[in-house]
């Protein structure tokens, strides 16, 4: 097994050095189409989850059920690739803080997004805790309402079961799963850069690439993420009400749940929350944090929620 597991990494490593360096800059798309000045609602950016890329017909649908329903609103598919191929593949491979600065590089330089006083976002499953992580580490133009649909704030316990087709995932689970806090996989394979197993918190707040940073969770705290968090005017987490596929589904709550005995410790009830660390308490408190269900399996969104969205968080 040994054996195996570390042909699997050298086999690995070989194929990934040439993209180990820092992703390349790359001039983000200008959507004109979808782009009105006479709107007066905010700009939305979107991030997409795992397996998806930005040029997909369903988030294109999307955007135009967006502008039917308020109006013209420029929308902005964050994208890692210009390539919609690289762009999935950067959804499972890649260092997350790289990934992250990458867009906030884009966002900060953008023709238009550059320009505005604030804009909204929508974060789909992994891209929700990727939104609020652009916001914490630069925000730069401010984010408004952040919006999260299955996202997992609070990591996963375990990781996602690939689909049959899903070549890329199968290629590497067996490292993702066999190799989690090797420096290797903390910094090009993105699932497990938000794993955390709360029954051994000392291994992920030790390696943790990407969320234990982002959670605030280490003994030293960022102090620019909380700031930056209290600048929402309002974060709406949506939790999936049949979710089998986020592990656990409360994560989407940033809830911790006990991968033995299943009881779950909800957010008020965290040192987390008490302790203030993202000023989620903070905003509580002002009325701008909200808990939404989500009826049904995974991402299996309705046009009446994300009407019911955009109407309530997007709608000037």
């Amino acid at each position: 097994m040994m054996v195996l597991a570390l042909s699997a990494l050298g086999w690995a490593l070989s194929l990934l050095l040439p993209i180990a360096a820092a992703l390349p800059p790359q001039q983000p798309l200008v959507e004109q189409d979808d782009f009105s000045d006479k709107s007066s609602n905010l700009p939305l950016i979107l991030w997409h989850g795992l397996g998806d890329n930005y040029k997909a017909d369903g988030l294109r649908d999307i955007g135009k059920l967006l502008n039917e329903t308020i109006g013209d609103t420029y929308t902005y598919f964050i994208r890692l690739d210009d390539d919609p191929s690289g762009d999935r593949q950067a959804t499972f491979l890649g260092n997350l803080t790289l990934q992250v600065e990458k867009v906030c590089e884009d966002m900060a330089n953008h023709p238009i997004l550059s320009k505005v006083d604030a804009v909204n976002g929508l974060g789909f499953s992994q891209g929700g805790q990727f939104l609020r992580a652009y916001v914490e580490r630069c925000n730069k133009p401010r984010m408004s309402n952040l919006v999260t649909f299955g996202a997992q704030h609070n990591g996963i316990s375990e990781f996602q079961q690939c689909g049959d087709n899903d070549w890329l995932c199968q290629s590497w689970s067996g490292l993702l799963k066999g190799n989690t806090w090797t420096d290797f996989v903390q910094s090009r394979l993105v699932p497990a850069q938000y794993f955390r197993n709360p029954e051994d918190l000392e291994s992920y707040l030790e390696s943790s690439n990407f969320l234990a940073d982002i959670n605030n969770e280490r003994e030293v705290k960022n102090e620019t993420y909380k700031k930056n968090m209290k600048k929402l005017d309002k974060f709406a987490m949506y939790l999936f009400s049949e979710d089998v596929t986020v592990i656990p589904k409360e994560s989407a709550y940033f809830a911790e749940v006990n991968t033995t005995s299943e009881e779950v410790t909800k957010l008020k009830d965290r040192d987390l929350y008490k302790e203030d660390w993202l000023g989620l308490k903070w905003l509580d408190e002002k009325k701008r944090l909200d808990f939404r269900i989500a009826e049904g399996g995974h991402m299996a969104l309705s046009k009446e929620i994300l009407q019911e969205v955009f109407n309530d968080y997007y709608k000037a």
